[in-house]
């Protein structure tokens, strides 16, 4: 594992000043497209093999396997065949890689590019299907948005999948973003969403990613030490050592558990915001500007470590990790799902994220949090913003539930295997699952249904449309 970690770092490195090269030297004003997507791809590749050896083509088998898809399926069900192909060979590996060869070998540990690239093939062929085999007025404002008019040529399919920015630790994108990326449009496009006029500009101001790029690699940095120190010092595996269960009572326990949870984090903070630096140093990332005038490169982020770290609700931690991700399980399953939305969606991200029964625990476990957590902030939270006092109160306790219950909640993610994880669920005496059932059982739900989202998602197009 040590030697996986450093094999990461080095890469995510290198991949770092080429992506300080590709934006001077190969950037849209010096390079033709096809050379930006060529060169993108080429280092990628390179990357893979460098990182996992002959098992990197798992990566490119996919792909290929995809694009055939791509172009010989019918629209109507392109999205369906992806989804199937993508998803099967992705659990195919999953399992292959945890029975048949030893777990935590650096050449076997493919699975976290095969991830991001199952992402990108399933965004792509439902943001395929949106733009040739629906009608606008089908679709919501975003999906209007992203959707894609025509099939990527080999070439765009390539570099979209296979980019050097990404290839490792992602994040996911949108096909539409990347492709401007490459073709230079970009951050130009973000820009003419401004009046600049109105700020005085003569012309468009070109923003450098430059800033937001150190920024990001002083949280890499911070994460790097803070892992090396607590990570190592903190193991989840204590919470369920015998001698501490007999040893703490129940409160210390709980805090205990929230102390490990935190340890845990800056190994994610670390990854996902060093591929985040990757992507802004190539130029690509550029989100706009915010309300006071500065410029942000946020659009690929994966986390926002503020928010995180003061969620009041469920929901509003979820929101701010592993943001990518969720935004990919909202496209292609929550939008898209006939029935149960929010059940599927987190079984879907089970299994995406593999076979270990501690994940399924885990998004098991989410979905009951998460319907107890909306019903109480639906026929609760109204009560309590009469009054500052009131409100400040009750974000305190919402502050203090909702991380306790997300530590809960992803403890047996980290545990992996069925023992550990009753064992630990057995030790904080099952009070959240219980807590969860007896709020659902009191309280009234409102539905979460298709026919309650698709009226408002149609509002939002006739309100675009009427723009």
């Amino acid at each position: 594992i040590c030697l996986l970690q450093i094999n990461f770092v080095a890469c995510q490195l290198f991949a770092l000043l080429a992506a300080f090269w590709f934006r001077v030297y190969l950037g849209p004003s010096h390079a033709s497209s096809a050379v930006r997507h060529a060169f993108a791809t080429l280092f990628g590749i390179y990357f893979a093999v460098f990182c996992f050896g002959w098992y990197s083509i798992h990566l490119f088998v996919l792909v290929l396997m995809n694009y055939g898809i791509m172009s010989m399926a019918s629209i109507p069900n392109i999205h369906r065949y992806s989804f199937v192909v993508a998803m099967g060979y992705l659990t195919l590996c999953h399992i292959s890689r945890i029975y048949i060869f030893h777990y935590g070998i650096l050449t076997t540990d493919f699975s976290g590019p095969l991830m991001i690239i199952t992402q990108k093939i399933t965004t792509l062929a439902c943001q395929l299907h949106d733009g040739i085999g629906r009608q606008a007025e089908e679709l919501t404002a975003e999906q209007n948005r992203l959707a894609v008019k025509t099939r990527p040529s080999l070439l765009e399919y390539l570099s979209y999948l296979l980019n050097f920015m990404s290839i490792i630790a992602g994040p996911c994108s949108n096909y539409k973003d990347y492709i401007a990326f490459i073709e230079g449009r970009h951050v130009h496009m973000k820009l003419l969403e401004v009046n600049w006029k109105q700020k005085g500009y003569d012309r468009l101001p070109d923003p450098s990613p430059t800033g937001a790029v150190l920024y990001k690699l002083c949280i890499t940095l911070v994460s790097l030490i803070l892992f090396l120190t607590l990570t190592k010092n903190f193991p989840m595996a204590y919470i369920i050592d015998n001698e501490f269960l007999d040893r703490t009572p129940f409160l210390s326990r709980l805090g205990y558990l929230y102390v490990v949870t935190q340890a845990a984090k800056p190994k994610y903070y670390f990854a996902w915001t060093l591929a985040d630096a990757v992507n802004n140093a190539a130029g690509y990332g550029f989100s706009g500007v915010d309300e006071r005038g500065a410029f942000r490169w946020d659009l690929l982020s994966n986390l926002n470590i503020w928010n995180i770290e003061t969620a009041t609700s469920f929901k509003m931690y979820i929101e701010n990790w592993n943001i990518q991700t969720a935004a990919w399980l909202k496209r292609v399953c929550y939008d898209r799902a006939p029935w149960y939305p929010t059940a599927l969606t987190f079984i879907l991200s089970a299994l995406w994220h593999g076979i270990y029964p501690g994940y399924y625990f885990t998004f098991l476990t989410g979905i009951l949090i998460t319907l107890a957590a909306r019903a109480i902030r639906n026929n609760c939270r109204h009560y309590f913003l009469s009054s500052a006092p009131l409100k400040v109160a009750y974000d305190v306790v919402t502050w203090a539930v909702t991380q306790l219950a997300v530590c809960y909640t992803v403890a047996p993610f980290v545990m992996l295997a069925v023992e550990s994880t009753i064992k630990f669920y057995k030790s904080m005496y099952f009070h959240m699952h219980i807590l969860s059932i007896l709020v659902l059982l009191v309280l009234p739900i409102r539905p979460q249904a298709h026919s309650v989202r698709k009226p408002q998602n149609q509002a939002m197009q006739n309100s675009v449309k009427s723009k």
